[in-house]
């Protein structure tokens, strides 16, 4: 853990950090005419060669143009629902918001999920999507956007949680947030820090359980070592 300042504001990624893409890749496996357990292998394959579904769906079913399918998929899909948030995380933020932290929901999601998101009334205090932002991770300028957006100067200050090393570990750091991998999901289950790495995450969970009790933990730190 960091012994650096503890950060009070939290901002979290949406897909498997808030909500579980179960059901995404299942209603991907149906349109595509395969099983979800042979998308899911590939997908993992994919994953595991530094690639994502747009190479493994062209795999799974060669002869059918998936771009094609998106708006089946969403009107299939039907948007995020209460059953896909991941059982730790009302009690994670609203924990987290006791501590007197701010919480966000910041990730790469086309413009209609800001209102899907909303409507789960999480115990959040904004919620961003990439669409609305004009920029998508990995970019550094997502992240310089969203502190803009906070209007925080100090980027230490906030704490980036996700599941990517690509997407959130590396480029959050590289903004000068703290970071907190959460391992889950696919990329969170099979990506790994790159040899070269001149970055170590502050904190690695399995789950959002632990988090309000080790911020609470490091701000403890930081001012006994002060």
């Amino acid at each position: 853990m960091s012994a650096r300042v503890a950060p009070d504001v939290v901002v979290l990624d949406v897909g498997e950090v808030i909500i579980d893409e179960t059901r995404v890749w299942t209603v991907w496996a149906e349109l595509l005419g395969v099983s979800p357990a042979t998308l899911m292998a590939v997908l993992g394959a994919a994953v595991s060669q530094g690639g994502d579904h747009a190479d493994a769906f062209p795999h799974v079913a060669p002869n059918v143009d998936w771009a094609a399918l998106e708006d089946e998929h969403e009107a299939r899909y039907g948007g995020f629902r209460a059953d896909d948030v991941y059982a730790d995380v009302t009690p994670a933020l609203t924990a987290l918001r006791a501590q007197g932290r701010r919480v966000v929901l910041a990730g790469n999601q086309p413009a209609r999920r800001a209102a899907q998101l909303a409507a789960l009334a999480l115990p959040v205090d904004e919620v961003l999507v990439s669409d609305e932002l004009g920029v998508e991770k990995p970019d550094p300028a997502f992240f310089a956007t969203v502190l803009e957006r906070l209007g925080v100067e100090d980027p230490a200050r906030v704490l980036y949680v996700g599941d990517r090393v690509d997407n959130d570990v590396l480029p959050a750091a590289d903004a000068g947030m703290a970071v907190c991998w959460l391992v889950r999901g696919p990329w969170g289950q099979l990506q790994e820090l790159p040899e070269d790495a001149e970055v170590t995450p502050d904190l690695v969970l399995e789950g959002l359980g632990e988090l309000p009790e080790l911020l609470a933990a490091w701000e403890t730190d930081v001012e006994e070592g002060a």
